[in-house]
């Protein structure tokens, strides 16, 4: 307890300096915090690999190691890329709204607050021009085989897994329906040595990771890998598309069908309508009034903006972070765009922030959820007998809170008409955004 309490305390002293998000000082001060952050790298890891864990966001810090390792260089630092500039050239920010309902079970919300459906690596190695191999395999042995052929040409391979089969995540394993993408970095005899959360690397036997690999249903043994680092592309280009793409998937349409109502400044409005909705089927109201539901429901909002395929502030204010970067190589305007969408980051982690602290009523459940956050940063794998006890109180606890009706039909209209004026004023801010983009790309 004594632990948790001066981590707390430096996260509160991180936010207050650099008015960072709970969400992101945490894992700032997780990272730099650990005993073993500064300790040699184990053996066995591909040349010119030194970096390990996310700052902010998981796809673009895997992009960034990758890169670094390759001895690739941004043009107008003459250092590795950022997060932040390799999160732009993703496709930055973006916006789905969903509710998928199931016989049986409550309301699943998704909210996809990054770029999306455009497969992240394969967007940023496309448009900076730098070579690459997406490869995938029916079978086991040949993947495996590819795998270590890689690695013993020196070349890092970004691999799609199941993340419930992943140890140091202490979870229970899944359906492997959800892509999960980790760098398999190194190899120590039969030892993979793979990067996702936490800052050194996670070892894992190669049959442990082949199992989580073939699991990704969709994507079974799917991997990329660079073959070429040499980039094709100009930096501004690259930038000047990424930033078009962001524009157009917020404006849509994305798919071209009937589900792009979902999607961009569309699915941001259909947030907001269904969540001051009282009346029909689709409105929170009905979807997520009862008990059960509604905690899933509110819970998936704090998850989605601010853990779940995005960075904190719903992705928001590391896109700032780029367009801040970007400004002096492309448009100075775009540095006005960045303001907007900090302030629309904060009002996302503002929602975040009120959703998670409806379903804090549960006493130890927030305490308990930080400390398997810190598991999972500072230990990992040699943690995951705590990890899935914690995942399994968790659980208890959450359910206990779902039997319990404490708002009342009042307290949750109430709620849901202020996530939805947060909402309102996000769609402002990007829209306002959005406006100063598109009249860069056309002057």
């Amino acid at each position: 307890m004594t632990e948790r309490k001066k981590l707390k305390q430096r996260v509160r002293a991180r936010m207050a300096a650099t008015g960072e998000s709970w969400t992101t000082a945490r894992r700032q001060v997780l990272a730099a915090a650990t005993p073993s952050a500064g300790a040699a790298l184990p053996p066995g890891l591909v040349p010119g690999y030194r970096t390990f864990g996310a700052r902010q966001h998981h796809e673009s810090a895997l992009v960034a190691h990758v890169l670094d390792a390759h001895g690739v260089r941004a043009p107008h630092t003459g250092q590795p890329y950022t997060e932040a500039m390799l999160a732009g050239l993703g496709g930055g920010i973006g916006f789905l709204y969903a509710v998928f309902e199931y016989r049986d079970l409550p309301p699943l919300l998704t909210i996809v607050a990054q770029h999306h459906p455009e497969p992240w690596v394969p967007a940023v190695l496309g448009r900076l021009g730098i070579a690459y191999v997406d490869e995938r395999s029916g079978r086991a042995g040949p993947a495996v085989a590819r795998l270590r052929g890689h690695l013993g040409d020196g070349r890092p391979m970004v691999a799609t897994v199941d993340r419930s089969r992943l140890p140091w995540h202490g979870l229970d394993p899944g359906p492997g329906a959800d892509p999960y993408p980790v760098v398999v970095a190194g190899l120590d005899g039969d030892v993979l040595l793979v990067d996702d959360e936490g800052p050194r690397p996670h070892p894992l036997p190669v049959e442990v990771f082949t199992a989580a690999w073939s699991a990704h249903r969709k994507g079974r043994h799917q991997s990329v890998t660079v073959t070429d680092p040499h980039q094709g592309t100009a930096l501004p280009d690259a930038i000047r598309a990424a930033v078009a793409t962001t524009v157009a998937h917020l404006t849509g349409p994305v798919l071209g069908n009937s589900f792009d109502a979902n999607f961009g400044f569309r699915g941001m409005a259909k947030l907001a309508e269904q969540l001051r909705d009282g009346r029909t089927r689709s409105g929170w109201a009905r979807r997520f009034g009862a008990p059960v539901p509604f905690f899933h429901g509110v819970r998936r909002l704090y998850e989605c903006l601010e853990l779940e395929y995005t960075a904190p502030g719903a992705t928001r204010p590391v896109y700032a972070d780029f367009l801040d970067e970007a400004a002096p190589l492309v448009d100075s305007r775009y540095a006005e765009a960045a303001v907007l969408f900090r302030r629309s980051g904060e009002h996302w982690s503002r929602l975040a922030a009120l959703a998670l602290e409806t379903v804090q009523g549960l006493g130890a459940y927030t305490e308990l959820a930080e400390e398997r956050m810190r598991l999972v940063f500072t230990r990992g794998r040699d943690a995951e007998a705590e990890i899935r006890e914690l995942t399994g109180r968790l659980a208890v606890l959450s359910a206990e809170y779902a039997a319990a009706d404490e708002l009342g039909d009042a307290g949750r209209a109430d709620l849901f008409a202020a996530l939805a004026d947060l909402v309102d004023s996000c769609l402002d801010l990007e829209r306002e955004a959005v406006g100063v983009l598109a009249a860069t790309s056309r002057s």
